[in-house]
């Protein structure tokens, strides 16, 4: 965590011109894997596969004396352990008694190991961005979330349990996250804004994604706390049913409270959106975000 405040203290004093002048207006803190809030859960070198559940990351030595710690504070000695029955980074749900319909997930050492799971990311969410203020004091800072959306329409959310994300379908996981960054005044960058459930479905109908319900409860847990939340786009994106889904979630309609994006970076840049149709669709979106009025035929689409 030393080195960690050292490096971004150094950052701040290398570009403290271009802090002064307004060109760097805003630093994201990488608080995982890519940058986002949450355990190494489904590696790709590891073997995982989408919509494998990935695997708890909480075998090391101090993770294990951490839970330890926490079951002896509650009197369960016994629950000081990892779960052994949540199968592998490739696993379904309905094949892992921990992970199924009714399994040890709801259990009352299930609720205890996962709160301790989630908490231990928040706590530190929560260490660092304390330290980041000091480094960047008067800058705004921002975290960055994964959108976790497979297995999302089951009843545990294993993949997100395994992340980190404590957001099974009776309990709201995003809220505590929400909380610590409205805490540190941060900013949070959410993904995936351009997916379609109905896309997935017809994909990976196997997967139970549902992306748009995702982004629906991030977003308004942010809002709720009012912190700003800006947002990217997960996979390639040249197709306007895309580029509607992202105007919708930058600006949802009939919003009596008028929230919406405070950014948008557009991820994925390659020469395919070169392509004179790509490009056109991708001009007509950015005319669009910027609120101007775009008819069809003035980008020659029907």
């Amino acid at each position: 965590m030393q080195v960690y405040f050292d490096y971004m203290r150094s950052f701040r004093v290398e570009f403290d011109d271009f802090f002064n002048d307004g060109i760097i207006s805003e630093i994201e803190i990488g608080l995982g894997p890519c940058g986002e809030l949450r355990y190494p859960s489904y590696p790709a070198k590891q073997g995982w596969e989408y919509p494998g559940i990935g695997e708890f990351q909480c075998y090391d030595e101090y993770l294990m004396r951490s839970l330890k710690i926490a079951a002896e504070l509650r009197g369960h000695t016994f629950w000081g352990r990892g779960p052994d029955n949540a199968g592998s980074y490739n696993s379904r749900p309905h094949e892992t008694g921990f992970f199924r319909d009714g399994g040890d997930y709801d259990s009352y050492y299930g609720r205890f190991f996962l709160n301790w799971y989630s908490q231990v990311l928040i706590d530190h969410g929560d260490r660092v961005l304390a330290l980041a203020n000091l480094a960047f004091e008067g800058s705004c800072i921002a975290a960055k979330l994964s959108g976790i959306h497979w297995w999302y329409k089951t009843a545990s959310h294993a993949a997100e349990l395994t992340a980190g994300f404590y957001n099974p379908g009776n309990r709201d996981g995003y809220a505590p996250i929400a909380a610590m960054l409205k805490k540190h005044e941060t900013a949070m960058n959410f993904t995936c804004v351009e997916l379609r459930t109905m896309d997935q479905h017809e994909d990976f109908p196997e997967a139970l994604a549902d992306p748009e319900g995702l982004v629906w409860q991030v977003l308004n847990a942010a809002w709720d706390v009012s912190i700003p939340v800006a947002s990217e786009n997960a996979l390639p994106c040249y197709d306007r049913e895309g580029y509607n889904k992202i105007l919708e979630n930058a600006k949802p309609r009939n919003d009596p409270d008028r929230r919406h994006l405070s950014a948008f970076t557009y991820l994925r840049l390659s020469q395919v959106l070169m392509e004179e149709s790509n490009f056109m669709e991708f001009e007509r979106f950015v005319k669009r975000m910027h609120g101007e009025a775009v008819s069809d035929l003035e980008t020659g689409m029907e």
